[in-house]
């Protein structure tokens, strides 16, 4: 079969969620007819996440889920097609740009905007997904509120998991956190500060081997952890358990042509979205591991199509 179609369009927006419907709103609101592809799970991050209460514009706690239907509705009826496929191999090195979807489909593009996300890594533990949501997260900025004189833990020795810690401690009564080495991988200045904290307590040389819960109402209420050195199990009484062993950005199908950082997330010029190549831009999680909200990567979203925008007019005036 060597009669793939081929579609084309001046915006391929790829990857869905709160920068890539954001994207989608501005470029089909420019009448740049934008085509967006997204993946097996369309809205990202957000549709794990139930409460919502930091989404500027909502008095009353939001569902994650329906926040990005909402966005993904509104990138709908402003012009915006939307096209389920995987992506398997995109060619950024002429133009137009090519991207190949599984279902045989090839893209072809004047820009493109990536806003393809990043994971949490998560300890893969049966009990830790089954109380996702549910006293188990990947977010201190999201949800430490829910824990007001509580006990938590958190899980990591980098400097996620210690300014995660540090945030909890202006809710929860005490934080533990967990780590599997007897030193912290974090920057010294940040442990100094953890260190100081009356809050904090550290668990050395330990992994969590279980997430300890009830039903109704579902919730966490304790903690297996398993000493690395003597294999020893003991229990922790604890409300929450917050997962901060870092993130992984969905980034693979651009190595080799994007510039990126060490972890793999893509690097933009200063104040912009734009990538080392001219027409490509970033946004949202896939370029972002410092702020990783949804208001944030929306508003890169936004900054992507306005400057795709401008790329393809000066396109056009170079004519």
């Amino acid at each position: 079969m060597n009669n793939k179609s081929s579609k084309h369009t001046k915006v391929l927006i790829l990857g869905s969620g709160p920068a890539g419907y954001t994207a989608a709103i501005y470029a089909a609101r420019a009448l740049l007819k934008p085509i967006l592809v997204f993946g097996s799970e369309p809205g990202g991050q957000l549709t794990t996440t139930t409460d919502v209460e930091n989404f500027p514009g909502f008095a009353k706690v939001i569902q994650g889920p329906w926040l990005m239907e909402e966005m993904k509705g509104q990138a709908k009826a402003v012009g915006t097609e939307m096209i389920q496929d995987h992506i398997s191999k995109v060619d950024l090195s002429s133009k137009p740009f090519t991207a190949h979807g599984d279902s045989g489909q090839i893209y072809t593009a004047d820009s493109i905007i990536i806003s393809t996300g990043a994971q949490a890594r998560w300890l893969n533990l049966e009990s830790e997904q089954k109380f996702r949501g549910f006293g188990v997260s990947a977010c201190a900025t999201c949800d430490g509120f829910f824990f007001k004189d509580k006990e938590v833990a958190v899980v990591g020795g980098g400097n996620a998991a210690v300014e995660e810690a540090m945030f909890l401690t202006k809710f929860a009564s005490k934080v533990k956190l967990i780590h599997r080495r007897n030193e912290l991988r974090a920057e010294k200045m940040l442990q100094e500060k953890l260190k100081a904290n009356k809050k904090i307590e550290i668990i050395w040389d330990s992994v969590v081997h279980e997430v300890l819960g009830s039903g109704e109402p579902k919730g966490v209420n304790g903690l297996k952890i398993k000493n690395v050195k003597n294999n020893k199990i003991s229990e922790l009484k604890l409300d929450g358990l917050f997962v901060a062993i870092g993130h992984d950005p969905a980034t693979s199908l651009f190595k080799n042509q994007l510039k990126m950082d060490n972890e793999g997330y893509l690097i933009t010029k200063p104040d912009s979205t734009e990538t080392n190549i001219s027409g490509v831009f970033a946004a949202g999680d896939v370029k972002d591991k410092i702020f990783r909200q949804a208001v944030t990567a929306a508003g890169m979203g936004c900054m992507a199509a306005l400057e795709a925008e401008k790329h393809l007019s000066h396109k056009q005036s170079e004519k």
